[in-house]
């Protein structure tokens, strides 16, 4: 019997998506809950699974857009397995894990060192979309690493391939061709919201300096210990996060948002952290983060980018946010304006940091100096509360320990 794979509601108000990707090929066999497509809609990126087991034949091609509840493939559950290919009442059970007294959930959730997965048919075999662009560029699959699961050769792992395998060698006839494609739904949304953000707001940036030398000598004291003690890395991102999370509760405005001719005022702290992928800006959030822990902070930051790389993002996720840093440092850029997140009000900017000169204390020494950028809505934010917010994550960074700490020196001096 033949079923039909029709495309789920992957949200409220989306009305069709795209086939970013058949990962499986046509006349291939599936297992029930095997994810056999992508579905990128205009918000966010999902797996299309198998309903049943069987053997697969595809309707729709890939990078054709189709509404929800179209057919674009069908299952026949009647064609037997392929020898060597166990169904799901073969397989063994697997035995639930014993927790033991020391486990920490919800480290081992998102730690990924440990043991290589495991080898199998899937490793070092290409996507369809990514074996079109290795072929493309004739590039072997052996010769490319892959980074899905169990090894599989991802779309973005070809991409990284094409640009890594590029002959720099003069041509003996210049190149004078033209490429179009189609920009995808999610391109679509990125761009309208920029706009908007640009259109629609009274949007302005103010910049400041910080002087990270605190926060390196803070990393290389207790790195190791937190590592041990957490199972992830003390990075910058938690020092940002927290110092923006205390400065916000200082200066709400810059953590509200205007509807209409209103002011809405929030009393928690629910940050937006921009995440390049390979499909685009990517915008996940950190709830409540005004009550998150520092090593909270770097284990939801990490669980959040791992699942933006993979493409693994839910809508919900996405959904929300009060304020939004974003960090182009890690690109190299040194200083930025960026753009609001509508309906945001503010978004802070992180940079490069590069060894300059700086004087203290009537000498010239080097330090590790990044820029910072804040943009905000001039309607709602005032350039004292504006520039009093930037001082303030300022002035949290340089002095690490009272964010630490949980109080400022003066609140405390002031009986606050």
């Amino acid at each position: 019997m033949a079923i039909e794979l029709k495309i789920p509601s992957v949200g409220e108000s989306v009305t069709e998506v795209t086939i970013a990707a058949w990962l499986k090929e046509d006349g291939d066999y599936v297992e029930m809950d095997e994810a056999v497509a992508e579905l990128e809609s205009d918000k966010a990126t999902v797996e299309l699974n198998a309903e049943k087991s069987g053997v697969l034949k595809i309707l729709v091609e890939e990078g054709e857009d189709v509404a929800i509840d179209a057919v674009v493939a069908t299952i026949d559950t009647d064609a037997p397995a392929p020898e060597g290919v166990k169904t799901e009442s073969e397989k063994p059970k697997a035995e639930p894990a014993t927790p033991t007294p020391d486990s920490k959930p919800f480290n081992s959730e998102i730690k990924t060192e440990g043991p290589a997965a495991n080898t199998n048919y899937a490793t070092g075999t290409p996507s369809p979309a990514a074996g079109k662009i290795l072929a493309e560029k004739g590039i072997s699959a052996s010769a490319v690493k892959g980074t899905g699961k169990d090894g599989r050769i991802t779309k973005y792992d070809a991409m990284m391939a094409e640009a890594g395998a590029m002959d720099y060698s003069t041509p003996s006839e210049p190149s004078r061709e033209q490429e179009r494609k189609k920009m995808s739904n999610l391109r679509k949304t990125i761009a309208r919201r920029l706009v908007s953000a640009k259109n629609e707001t009274a949007m302005l940036t103010t910049f400041n300096e910080v002087n990270m030398q605190p926060i390196f000598d803070t990393r290389n004291q207790y790195k190791e210990k937190f590592r041990e003690e957490h199972g992830v890395g003390l990075g910058f991102m938690s020092f940002f996060t927290r110092a923006c999370a205390l400065a916000l509760q200082k200066y709400p405005k810059v953590n509200a948002f205007l509807d209409g001719e209103e002011i809405v005022m929030n009393d928690f702290v629910d940050v937006s952290i921009a995440v390049s992928s390979p499909k685009g800006l990517m915008v996940p959030v950190m709830r409540n983060v005004e009550n998150m822990t520092m090593w909270e902070i770097e284990a939801e930051v990490k669980r959040l980018a791992l699942k933006a790389r993979d493409g693994k993002l839910t809508i919900p996720e996405m959904t929300g946010g009060t304020f939004t840093i974003t960090n182009g440092g890690v690109f190299g850029s040194m200083l930025s304006t960026p753009i609001i997140n509508p309906p945001q009000s503010a978004i802070l900017g992180m940079h490069n940091i590069v060894e300059r000169a700086v004087v203290e204390n009537g000498n010239i020494v080097a330090r590790p100096v990044m820029y910072v950028a804040l943009s905000y809505d001039h309607r709602i934010i005032d350039g004292k509360e504006s520039v009093g917010f930037l001082v303030t994550v300022k002035n949290y960074l340089e002095n690490p320990e009272t964010m630490l700490m949980g109080k400022d020196p003066m609140d405390v001096l002031m009986g606050m």
